[in-house]
């Protein structure tokens, strides 16, 4: 049987009712192109009193365009930028961050649940200082992380006095910034300008939008010529109110927060459940919105039988199930119900 709703990823769910009412809005009369619109302007303006700093803003069409053309505007061929192993840029972005920088190497570091940890990253950092090493300019964290874990103030402030020490730019993948606010329940500004992150990309499509994603520039200078990296990588859109006026959907009232915390109150829901079941066991941490859980592969198979999309790339037995902006708790009931069916067998 088909389900409706799925929790293989955020990316699985529709547009949320406020960013399609702007993109019915925006669609009425003729308008500039390019960006040069009043509705990219709007958007631009409700990002800076977001975060209460004077920002540049770029808006772009997914996240891995967001990450390698701002990780390139960070660093020359030569540089290394450092990630923790498990990051998106490194895993699932096709080398995006080295073709767009022409060369810059990713460093991994290991690091306990998904996260960077300063001791780690500055051990990569001074391995080496000779000419025949590509020389580290940046790092980059992801925020909420690839195994649904956050990054607090003091692990952000901690990694930006390293990064100061050593001259390092700091990069944060937001494609789930929303989830990663409604858990710590903080100001937007608090782990990012507070914390030294020189650019931030915002994750729209996974928080409500049908496409887009915004790149923020705390540190502006780096924003230099980057209009023209996005016109080069085939980011600057034509009709460019289409992308930016969502955005207004998501800002004025707050929808972008409150879409995070469902979608986490969701995940949770979701986790109490599973952990009432004895042969089940949650992997990480459950602090956004995904639960890692170890099933039996026998369970997995009887779940894709009956409809359910899940991910298991996280070893052998592990499923992610995420939960999105618009899961219905219903959809969670229903999934525990062919669960517990799966396991009896």
């Amino acid at each position: 049987m088909k389900q409706l709703q799925q929790f293989a990823s955020d990316n699985y769910s529709g547009i949320c009712p406020e960013s399609l009412a702007y993109l019915e809005k925006v669609n009425r009369n003729h308008e500039f192109s390019y960006g040069d619109d009043k509705w990219t302007a709007m958007a631009c303006d409700k990002f800076r009193e977001l975060f209460e700093a004077d920002c540049d803003v770029f808006f772009v069409f997914n996240g891995t365009a967001g990450n390698a053309l701002s990780l390139a505007a960070m660093c020359s061929s030569y540089h290394s930028i450092i990630c923790q192993e498990s990051a998106h840029v490194e895993t699932d972005e096709c080398g995006a961050t080295e073709f767009f920088s022409h060369g810059a190497k990713l460093l991994n570091a290991s690091g306990e649940m998904g996260k960077l940890q300063a001791r780690d990253v500055e051990k990569l950092v001074t391995k080496r200082s000779d000419i025949h090493y590509p020389k580290p300019k940046a790092i980059s964290v992801t925020q909420a992380t690839e195994l649904g874990t956050v990054y607090t103030v003091n692990e952000l402030e901690s990694l930006h006095k390293m990064a100061d020490k050593h001259s390092l730019k700091i990069h944060m993948d937001g494609a789930r910034f929303a989830n990663a606010i409604a858990f710590l329940d903080l100001p937007p500004r608090a782990i990012t300008v507070d914390c030294g992150i020189d650019v931030l990309c915002f994750g729209g499509s996974k928080n409500g939008l049908a496409v887009g994603e915004a790149v923020i520039f705390f540190d502006r200078a780096l924003a230099d010529e980057f209009a023209y990296r996005c016109k080069q990588a085939g980011q600057l859109a034509a009709k460019m109110r289409f992308l930016a006026a969502q955005w207004l959907g998501l800002l004025e009232n707050g929808a972008w927060l409150r879409y995070g915390r469902h979608s986490n109150e969701c995940a949770a829901i979701l986790e109490a459940e599973i952990r009432n079941i004895p042969e089940l066991s949650i992997m990480f941490p459950r602090q956004a919105n995904s639960v890692f859980v170890r099933m039996p592969e026998s369970v997995i198979r009887s779940l894709y039988d009956k409809g359910w999309h899940f991910y298991t790339f996280i070893g052998v037995g592990g499923a992610r199930l995420m939960c999105s902006w618009d899961t219905k708790e219903e959809t969670i009931s229903a999934f525990i119900a062919d669960l517990k069916q799966a396991l009896a067998g």
